[in-house]
């Protein structure tokens, strides 16, 4: 969100608590974020698992972690269950899209959001923040992948670059868990931002 757009919200939620979100963004800490969602179109997709972890400077905070399960959506169906292995009766005591974009936008506050395809969850999570709330997250992203691949291609700049998780993880030995959840796969793009930030990156060995 660019500088005038902050200004316009700041002008229209002047007498909002909400209003704080649109200053400037508070770099001193990040928060690693990552949805579980229903389906991979972000025009339709819905929430259905939020998590996030605050990183400050080389320190993830995994026991200050938030974690929000969402009632099942309606579009929940056999083929989301298996990529998230969530299903109805695991969801019966979610709560609702209001209550769970008004508890993330308390932790989140106005501090950047780091993650692995960070730009798919924001645009999910921006369409149910203007829902409910009348606004976008004003969040910056940092987004791992890039920054994997900007280091790589100054290693190698040649070469084919495989920038999934898995492979960005395998090569910057991360272990990665066997089921991958919101909060799992927040905390690996914590640790892969982690791993990125403070040092060199190993060049990665040929196989």
């Amino acid at each position: 969100m660019n500088e005038l757009a902050r200004y316009w919200y700041r002008y229209r939620l002047r007498h909002s608590p909400y209003r704080a979100l649109f200053l400037p963004p508070d770099k001193r800490t990040l928060i690693s974020l990552d949805c579980e969602t229903t389906s991979l179109d972000p025009a339709h997709a819905e929430l259905v698992t939020i998590a996030a972890t605050p990183i400050k400077g080389n320190r993830i905070l995994t026991s200050q972690s938030l974690t929000l399960t969402l009632a099942a959506p309606e579009s929940l169906s056999a083929s989301s269950v298996r990529i998230h292995q969530l299903r109805h009766q695991d969801l019966v005591h979610g709560v609702s899209a209001k209550q769970a974009m008004t508890s993330l936008i308390h932790f989140i506050g106005n501090h950047p959001l780091v993650g692995y395809h960070i730009r798919y969850d924001k645009s999910i999570l921006d369409r149910y923040a203007r829902q409910y709330l009348g606004f976008p997250l004003p969040n910056p992203l940092i987004e791992v992948s890039d920054i994997y691949q900007r280091k790589l291609e100054r290693l190698l700049p040649n070469a084919y670059h495989d920038i999934s998780m898995e492979a960005i993880s395998r090569h910057l030995e991360i272990p990665l868990p066997a089921r991958h959840d919101a909060l799992d796969d927040a905390l690996a793009a914590a640790l892969i931002y982690v791993r990125l930030t403070q040092g060199e990156m190993p060049i990665p060995q040929s196989r």
